[in-house]
């Protein structure tokens, strides 16, 4: 319905349960979906059933406290087997709402832009990690200061595994979520087939780091981990659509000297505060495995896990300098190339002079010799 807009087939009317009706229609048949849930919870009989897919669960906190001197103490949660019914359904939400920002928003600038086919499917993409970008790191950074997660680093490691907060658990839900939705929306979006692997990697990535980070119980230093990725990615894909919007140079070329910048600086703070959790501070616990609690913290764990973190920052750094020296490379081929240009430009001129000149002096000799005839033919007339 919204990701395709504009490229549509001349068959106003496909046939029910096509292709391409449900690639024209994709948002609203998640929509009358996800109604299913919302009224169920209106049905005595399928309320419970509704309420598994909808509802945050695996409360643990009480909320009044068992004297009734203390007051009452904030929810916690922790993971549980009813987790993947409530990513299923925000799954179908992040859908819906993909349509609506598309079709609202983003295809409203790209007429505007009238961008070639190629750079479209990339504004597109842009534009929507750009606001997932965006959403989460204003998202996360909230519950990192609720948490007291910056100025009590020890806290990203203490009291292991933790309990997370209603807002915590949202927020890594939402993240497995928009990572899943990631998938079909190649379908829907009809990404074309050197698309597909890159960005089948990155939803994979996000997957499985968003949920390995959610299982263990390091959602404390997973979030940190994820607002500094989201920062840098986030730039990059705002750089690349200023370069679409505003086709100045020196706009183009300062958004992405600070996306750049960012994103190295990203992947150090990464591995800087990877290495301290995991090395250091969740060291100093007890390392004890015990999977009813969802404790992991013994070391072939932690630093599997570190690897992972530190294998895939060098690899991401490993892909961006590549990128630069190919940047690099054909920007100094451009430059030799110009100058050559211009060269011949002011080879041309000085030979367009010359012959110029020596025309004109041709010219007025040949003035010159007829007036002389001239004068010889009057004065013998005269004569």
């Amino acid at each position: 319905m919204v990701a395709i807009k504009g490229r549509k087939s001349s068959n106003k009317n496909p046939p029910m349960l096509s292709h391409e009706f449900v690639i024209q229609n994709h948002a609203d048949i998640v929509s009358c979906v996800a109604m299913v849930f919302v009224l169920g919870l209106m049905v005595q009989v399928t309320s419970p059933w509704a309420y598994t897919f909808i509802a945050i669960h695996h409360n643990v906190s009480s909320l009044i406290s068992i004297d009734g001197t203390l007051p009452p103490q904030p929810t916690k949660y922790t993971t549980g087997w009813k987790d993947p019914c409530a990513i299923f359904f925000y799954f179908l939400i992040t859908i819906i709402m993909h349509a609506v920002i598309q079709e609202y928003i983003f295809d409203k600038i790209s007429k505007r832009l009238r961008l070639s086919k190629s750079k479209l499917s990339k504004f597109n993409e842009s534009s929507q990690l750009v606001v997932f970008y965006a959403l989460s790191v204003i998202w996360g950074m909230d519950i990192v200061i609720r948490e007291h997660f910056v100025f009590n680093v020890p806290a990203l490691w203490m009291d292991y595994p933790a309990p997370m907060s209603f807002s915590l658990k949202l927020f890594f839900i939402g993240q497995l979520a928009y990572w899943f939705h990631c998938y079909p929306e190649l379908y829907f979006q009809r990404a074309k087939k050197e698309e597909i692997p890159n960005r089948v990697f990155q939803a994979t990535v996000g997957v499985i780091y968003t949920l390995g980070a959610y299982i263990l119980n390091y959602q404390h230093v997973g979030i940190i981990l994820l607002i500094l990725h989201h920062v840098g990615e986030g730039l990059l894909h705002s750089a690349r659509l200023i370069h679409f919007v505003d086709q100045k140079e020196k706009a183009s070329k300062a958004s992405f000297y600070v996306a750049n910048s960012m994103f190295v600086i990203a992947r150090i703070l990464t591995v800087l505060i990877s290495a301290l959790v995991f090395v250091y501070g969740l060291n100093q616990i007890d390392s004890t495995l015990n999977c009813a609690e969802g404790n992991f913290n013994i070391p072939a764990v932690r630093y599997s896990a570190l690897a992972a973190v530190l294998v895939l920052q060098f690899y991401m750094l490993y892909v961006f300098l590549q990128y630069q020296k190919k940047r690099a490379r054909e920007n100094e081929v451009f430059v030799v190339s110009k100058v050559k240009v211009l060269k011949q430009k002011q080879k041309k001129k000085e030979t367009s002079k010359k012959s110029g000149g020596s025309e004109d002096d041709e010219q007025h000799d040949a003035d010159q010799n007829i007036r002389k005839n001239l004068r010889s033919r009057s004065s013998t007339k005269v004569k």
